[in-house]
């Protein structure tokens, strides 16, 4: 095995274990409405808050990071490794917090208990701010030809991470006598690990360079440079989705097979979510083969984003009319789970081919706090409607961010020109 394999295999194992930490607020007091006769509203903001607190965590740390330039002062590795290593110490606080939430969630006092668990949360969230990132730019240190594969096999790794907390949730209940305190230890010994592996055996490439300094006076660039707005426009439409259909896929599924045991609907969230990896290599290899025949260009990458949103998209309209019907929204969430996330890389390589040099690091990080930001806002969003509406009318409004996503990212190619055809998966 090469050098930049071994450290493709080692550093995407990292990212898969640190990031079981991500959604452990989806699945938290997963089935306290059945075993307590909690009030599903309460049950619901719960959850919200839990999730939410690590998306607005992310964008604080990276933020900080930016601003500090820390993958720059420290190295990334370094910083991979100490950030991991915290994160899984502030998710295992969590535990402390179990028992009063359960008895909140079940309408008793101790609303400061869900607030400290928030808090837990969104130090995690901040401090996961300098694995993921910090994972690519190691990643790119190493790779110069094939990295998209390279990205997408990280990036596919990273969804089975996102999904891992649904899979965790099954096993502990079946072998735990506190299965709430075994996802979440199960989960923090996880991202240790992923801490020990790129301390121990994971290096900087040979094609390792700074990152240009964040400058927050040219966040401006992101809406004056049209190239760059209509980028970042079609990367808000892919977020909209994006997260609310991993936070609440498990929810939704339960509501529309109502007699399908809750260690069924996990396993098959944990699936839908998961699946997203094959998505991943399959934009990384066309991303590769554009480059191939004829440079791997903006217009070429605005096709792979508007190919995987026009998938997602139908998923999320099909999803709405596939409400009540168990085996046929299985199958839609499968496909949907593999487009969801296919663009993900894309769109941070557009931003980087579109930004002025000398501020591609502020270009990324604003990509990444305004994402993020939305981000907060769509999981709550439809969560509340949800709760007002049905699940049939939540899933339908997911679907107006990859059609606006379609459209900015189709005028973004038709400004750089055409492109050659998309490959095939095969």
């Amino acid at each position: 095995m090469t050098a930049r394999a071994r450290t493709l295999a080692l550093l995407s194992l990292a990212e898969l274990l640190a990031m079981s930490l991500w959604f452990i607020g989806s699945v938290l007091l997963a089935d306290a409405p059945a075993r307590s006769g909690a009030s599903f509203e309460r049950w619901f903001e719960v959850r919200s808050w839990l999730t939410i607190a690590v998306q607005l965590g992310f964008v604080a740390g990276a933020l900080a990071i930016a601003l500090f330039n820390l993958s720059d002062h420290y190295t990334p590795t370094r910083v991979f490794a100490v950030c991991a290593a915290l994160a899984a110490v502030a998710n295992g606080a969590v535990a402390l917090e179990l028992k009063p939430l359960e008895q909140f969630v079940a309408g008793g006092t101790g609303r400061e208990a869900l607030w400290l668990a928030v808090l837990c949360r969104g130090l995690t969230g901040a401090l996961l701010a300098g694995v993921y990132p910090t994972g690519m730019k190691i990643l790119a240190g190493w790779f110069r030809e094939g990295r998209g594969l390279a990205l997408g096999v990280l990036i596919g790794a990273l969804t089975i991470g996102s999904a891992s907390p649904h899979l965790i949730w099954v096993v502990s209940t079946m072998l735990a006598p506190l299965p709430m305190a075994g996802v979440i230890a199960t989960a923090s010994a996880s991202a240790m690990a992923a801490a020990v592996i790129v301390a121990a055996a994971v290096r900087e490439g040979p094609f390792a360079a700074q990152q240009p300094p964040f400058n927050w006076r040219e966040i401006g660039q992101t809406f004056r440079n049209r190239g760059l707005r209509l980028a970042n426009l079609g990367y808000l439409g892919h977020m909209w989705e994006l997260y609310a259909m991993w936070s609440w896929i498990a929810v939704m599924l339960g509501a529309s097979a109502r007699g399908m045991a809750r260690a069924d609907i996990e396993l098959i969230a944990f699936a839908a979510i998961a699946v997203g990896a094959v998505g991943c290599v399959w934009a990384g290899k066309a991303s590769d083969r554009i480059a191939e025949r004829g440079g791997a260009t903006v217009a070429a990458r605005a096709r792979v984003t508007i190919t995987a949103m026009a998938v997602s998209g139908a998923c999320s309209a099909a999803a709405a009319g596939a409400m009540g019907h168990p085996r046929a929204l299985i199958a839609i969430v499968m496909v949907w789970g593999i487009a969801i996330i296919a663009d993900s890389a894309q769109f941070s390589a557009a931003i980087s081919e579109l930004a002025d040099p000398r501020y591609v690091g502020t270009a990324l990080t604003a990509q990444t706090a305004f994402g993020f930001l939305l981000t907060a806002f769509s999981i709550r969003a439809i969560a509340w409607i949800a709760a007002a509406y049905g699940w049939r009318w939540a899933a339908l409004a997911m679907a107006p961010g990859p059609m606006l996503g379609i459209v900015a990212m189709w005028r973004l190619e038709r400004g750089y020109g055409a492109t050659p055809r998309l490959p095939t998966a095969g």
